[in-house]
């Protein structure tokens, strides 16, 4: 009996080593804060950590010889844990960034000419509109008034090019036959062909003014829907503005994610790296896309390039709408993963802690293991898991290697 009391003081002197030991390390960030001696406080902590590592060795061997001495008595000292079985399964890691909702298919409507006084709109907000469709009637009186003019001043040099022409044929017939004078045949020529030179611009004037009055119904030049409409009848349309275009035409099938990206990714984020984009207003799951623009130049004022990259076509999705872009950097098939919280350190590196069944009991195994990538909580295993394990995730505080454990199952 006494050796048991004896192993019992032993191991409640060791539990507030422990404890105080813990102290110390907590206490660690406000002696850093006081003290500013980053180098003693890391030679505190490897002391600590070789102190616990002593301690786990001591509590087991005098487990050991409870469990020797008193089978009773060492069922009682077994750890409640939880557990959870490796996979193997595929880890990836993304640079999280966040930018907008942009839309290259956005566009004025503005007159071909400089614009005039609108006389009639003929769509509305909301609606679809084709390439190429009458968006906007402008005032043409002048345009059909310069066509008229036009039209009349070729008619009458029409007339005049025929009467010019029947006396060249005249005078030409004549002077076949050795009658008149050669001087009457070169005169009416050369009237024919001032009268056709002059019919030529004439027609050319027509075209114009008929142009110009065209030019008075003001056409979508892109397919998609009318998103603003910033002019009334009577006003004068010239497609924009100081504030914007007065017609704003979006076309929702060529929307793209914006971001800009911090200049210390340059060497890492390429054209056609997979990304995830997620628009959180529409609460829709993330779009799969690649990059497809990668900006030459760095902002001087953000440090930053501009990536771009396409969204499908949906109806929730906005322009200037928040989107946030998961770049895919590093990616491994058939890996363990684990959270990242359980993962220890001593002065032989990083280790977990597993359950394994050693006779008629379980223990806690440590386990070496070399890491990689952590991402979202998660962190790769390199080496040291092979998978199917039973991982303790909870309670892995305060076992040690070799410890009787339980899931209370």
């Amino acid at each position: 009996m006494t050796n048991k009391n004896y192993s019992m003081n032993n191991i409640m002197k060791i539990s507030a080593a422990v404890f105080f030991a813990a102290v110390l390390a907590a206490c660690g960030g406000g002696a850093k804060e006081k003290k500013g001696n980053l180098g003693d406080l890391k030679s505190r902590l490897e002391k600590l950590k070789k102190q616990k590592s002593e301690i786990d060795a001591d509590i087991k061997k005098m487990e050991d010889e409870i469990a020797k001495a008193d089978p009773e008595a060492a069922q009682q000292v077994k750890r409640l844990v939880a557990v959870d079985t490796l996979r193997v399964q595929d880890f990836a890691h993304y640079i999280d960034l966040q930018g907008k909702v942009s839309n290259s298919g956005i566009g004025y409507v503005a007159p071909k000419g400089g614009g005039g006084v609108v006389r009639a709109i003929y769509v509305k907000v909301g609606q679809k509109v084709g390439a190429g469709q009458v968006v906007v009637k402008l005032d043409d009186a002048l345009q059909q008034q310069a066509l008229i003019a036009a039209q009349q001043s070729t008619g009458q040099l029409k007339a005049r090019l025929a009467q010019a022409q029947t006396i060249y044929e005249r005078y030409q017939n004549l002077w076949k036959q050795n009658i008149g004078a050669e001087i009457n045949v070169i005169n009416a020529k050369a009237d024919v062909d001032a009268i056709s030179a002059q019919l030529r611009a004439a027609e050319a004037q027509v075209g114009q003014a008929r142009e110009a009055l065209n030019m008075t119904s003001v056409t979508a030049g892109m397919s998609g829907v009318v998103e603003e409409i910033n002019v009334r009848v009577g006003e004068f349309f010239s497609g924009a503005t100081q504030q914007g275009g007065q017609i704003v035409i979006v076309n929702a099938t060529t929307l793209k994610a914006e971001v800009p990206v911090p200049d210390n990714y340059v060497a890492k984020v390429k054209k056609g790296d997979k990304v995830l984009i997620s628009v959180p207003e529409t609460g829709k799951p993330a779009f799969e896309s690649v990059i497809s623009v990668v900006g030459a130049s760095i902002d001087e004022k953000t440090r930053s390039f501009m990536t771009e990259a396409k969204l499908p076509s949906d109806p929730l999705l906005k322009p200037n709408q928040t989107a946030v872009m998961k770049i895919l950097d590093y990616e491994a098939k058939g890996t363990i993963a684990v959270p990242v919280n359980v993962v220890q350190s001593d002065e032989n590196g990083k280790y977990v802690y597993v359950m394994e069944k050693s006779g008629d009991k379980m223990i806690a195994r440590k386990k070496n293991v070399n890491v990689g990538e952590v991402y979202n909580g998660v962190i790769e295993i390199k080496n040291g898991l092979s998978g199917g394990e039973l991982l303790i995730t909870e309670g892995y505080q305060s076992i040690y290697d070799g410890q009787a454990v339980t899931t209370g199952k």
